[in-house]
């Protein structure tokens, strides 16, 4: 078996003598199977510092038709977090109705649970009647251990959608339905670790009752412990451990996670896909991809790796400001979202405005001038004590921009002084 980013899909067959290994290649073209394709985390609807996603978005989500199309795809899972909030707005819902309209036509079967930042009530709308047309919606909680069955030339692969569980009520709904779940036990402890293993107990309990050649697919939306996190997740710890051991998801033959944005292998069968798009700076480097899961009558067959194009590319500059605006050096992320940290000892006015000239696409700002500025902790009584409005004002501009206001802006913050004075004089008169 062996991992592929791209080119001619090859598995090896390695068959171990007394003294020597005979590795076999076999084109991917000749295997027979299902082929799986594993995404998560579209967030549709997210803004990145203010700019407008949803063009950028569907132009890469819509290319996963293609993919389907051109890898010959059977099934499509959306581990969690198709949109970006739980109450997404009518632009974002139309977005996402055309990409997995697109991904039907390709010809692939869809499976999506809810994560996080989904309302698994609002995307399990119409749920009965969606799978009939090939889209598979696998919102409650009480129904997780219930798969949808695909059949290939091999025999049925089952795919078991887990929403996304957040551990307290979660555990009630558990609890609730156990009486009625074959397999079910109580939870004994509190946070994600127990809710995810005593739905994977039902699912294995369930799974056990099929026929032995039943493959099994599993779609979590988790922090498994092991992967690796960026600042654009938002952090599933409620009342427990957020992480989860990977061994909870042993006895099936993959799992498609969702939830960490970077894609990453925590074992063979065990994988993140990431998110399509990066969605904060801490993702810069990351290389955004699916998985292709190959199945065949023994299970895992294979699992390869397909990036995906980059719509804006991000970059981070660092320096003082006239030196970001003239030097050569900084052409090639003129068209890149750009996350800028100036050095100056003096904050610059207007910096952003400035920047965007020669950087359209700059979204982020920070100053840190170099070598730091010392500042020692002051109580507030410290602080005012002796000093008029004028001088407060005065030193609140010095604090903020490192360098005391010049005469202009004395001038403007004494007349913004005497407004505020005025205003006070007039509901004072009304009050007595």
């Amino acid at each position: 078996m062996t991992e592929k980013t791209g080119g001619t899909p090859r598995v090896g067959c390695r068959h171990a003598g007394e003294d020597r290994t005979v590795v076999v290649l076999i084109d991917a073209d000749s295997l027979s199977g299902m082929r799986v394709l594993h995404t998560s985390d579209w967030h549709i609807g997210r803004t990145f510092h203010g700019r407008d996603l949803l063009a950028d978005q569907e132009a890469v989500l819509s290319g996963l038709a293609d993919m389907v199309s051109d890898e010959r795809i059977d099934v499509v899972v959306i581990a969690g977090d198709l949109y970006d909030r739980a109450m997404p707005a009518g632009e974002a819902v139309e977005t996402c109705m055309r990409v997995l309209r697109r991904l039907r036509q390709a010809g692939a079967q869809l499976v999506v649970t809810p994560g996080n930042h989904d309302s698994a009530a609002r995307v399990g709308t119409f749920a009965d009647f969606a799978a009939a047309g090939g889209l598979h919606l696998r919102t409650r909680i009480s129904g997780l251990h219930e798969p949808v069955v695909i059949d290939d030339e091999h025999g049925p692969v089952a795919f078991y959608g887990i929403p996304y569980l957040e551990p307290d009520p979660a555990r009630q709904a558990l609890e609730s339905t156990g009486d009625r779940v074959p397999g079910a036990g109580a939870v004994e402890t509190r946070g994600h670790a127990a809710v995810l293993t005593e739905a994977m107990n039902r699912i294995g309990a369930e799974l056990s009752g099929r026929a032995e050649q039943t493959r099994s697919v599993v779609l979590a939306h988790a922090f498994v412990t092991g992967g690796q996190g960026s600042e654009s997740e938002r952090r599933i710890a409620v009342g427990g451990v957020e992480q989860v051991p990977g061994p909870v998801f042993d006895g099936v033959d993959y799992v498609a996670l969702g939830h960490l944005h970077g894609p990453q292998r925590l074992d063979e069968h065990l994988r993140y896909s990431g998110s399509p798009l990066a969605y904060s700076f801490s993702e810069a480097a990351h290389h955004k991809s699916v998985w292709l899961v190959d199945l065949d009558a023994g299970g895992l067959a294979g699992v390869e790796r397909r990036e995906l194009p980059v719509p804006r590319r991000l970059a981070t500059v660092h320096g003082r400001i006239e030196d970001l605006l003239t030097e050569p050096e900084h052409t090639a992320v003129e068209d890149c979202y750009l996350s800028a940290t100036l050095t100056d000892e003096v904050r610059p006015i207007e910096a952003m405005r400035r920047l965007q000239r020669r950087f359209p696409h700059a979204v982020h700002l920070e100053w840190k001038p170099e070598g730091g500025r010392a500042t020692a902790p002051l109580r507030y009584s410290e602080a005012v004590r002796g000093r008029d409005d004028q001088a407060l004002a005065d030193g609140f501009v010095a604090d903020c921009r490192g360098a005391e206001p010049n005469e202009s802006e004395r001038a403007l913050l004494a007349e913004a002084l005497r407004a505020v004075r005025a205003t006070e004089s007039t509901k004072t008169g009304r009050r007595s």
